[in-house]
């Protein structure tokens, strides 16, 4: 593996980067739910979600991996294109870990839903914030232990990057998981692509709004210019 990945080059990751991805389109529309079949296209949820989740990843690799090379001193070596100096691969790879991110985190907060309903909606709102805070920061430390066993993936500071990396990173899921949650959750309110990318749209302005006041308040960068624009 070690060595496929010296002499992959630009188009082998690209592939990889595709192989990963493209099975979250292709495979919901061939083996397509028949709650979906009878549906015009703009209305089909697996259509929503791949919209939802491209852009949501595309701001997130565009804008906010910025924030990892100038914080935390992250850096991708291996071959490939760039756009915006980040790894064109990385564009599609970020959509398909997403989609299973947020696929599984709808079981979690679909269960947890059904199980503190006889609560007060007081308590309910509480535990479901709690399962999102500790489900966001889990997933965010998983992936960057994980990644920090890919060879082309540096970092200064390896327990800084476990702890507030793990933080900075869970940033995005705490937004994103209950806003892709509650897409077609209710049989009363069903979302429209157009719909699905505002409310994309709108989580990664969110985002980029609380990383930023991080960077401001917590990092000794405050005095750089946006990330992705030094």
């Amino acid at each position: 593996m070690q060595c496929w990945l010296q002499h992959a080059g630009k188009s082998g990751y690209m592939v990889v980067g595709l192989g990963a991805s493209l099975p979250c389109v292709i495979l919901p529309w061939v083996l397509e739910h028949k709650a979906d079949r009878s549906k015009p296209w703009y209305l089909k949820y697996w259509v929503k979600a791949n919209i939802w989740i491209a852009i949501f990843s595309f701001i997130g690799n565009y804008f906010w991996t910025h924030y990892f090379y100038t914080i935390l001193g992250a850096e991708y070596t291996f071959p490939s294109w760039r756009l915006n100096e980040v790894p064109i691969t990385l564009y599609f790879m970020t959509h398909a870990y997403f989609c299973f991110y947020h696929a599984l985190s709808n079981v979690v907060l679909r269960r947890t839903s059904h199980a503190v309903q006889s609560y007060h909606t007081v308590v309910q709102w509480l535990l479901l914030a709690l399962v999102i805070f500790i489900l966001a920061y889990i997933t965010a430390l998983m992936e960057t232990v994980t990644i920090a066993h890919f060879p082309y993936y540096r970092f200064k500071d390896r327990s800084r990057m476990y702890t507030w990396g793990s933080v900075f990173y869970a940033i995005y899921f705490w937004v994103s998981f209950p806003v892709f949650f509650i897409m077609d959750e209710q049989p009363r309110k069903v979302w429209t692509v157009w719909e699905a990318a505002r409310d994309s749209l709108a989580s990664g302005m969110a985002v980029t709004m609380l990383l930023d006041l991080w960077r401001i308040a917590f990092t000794e960068s405050k005095r750089q210019s946006l990330p992705w624009l030094s």
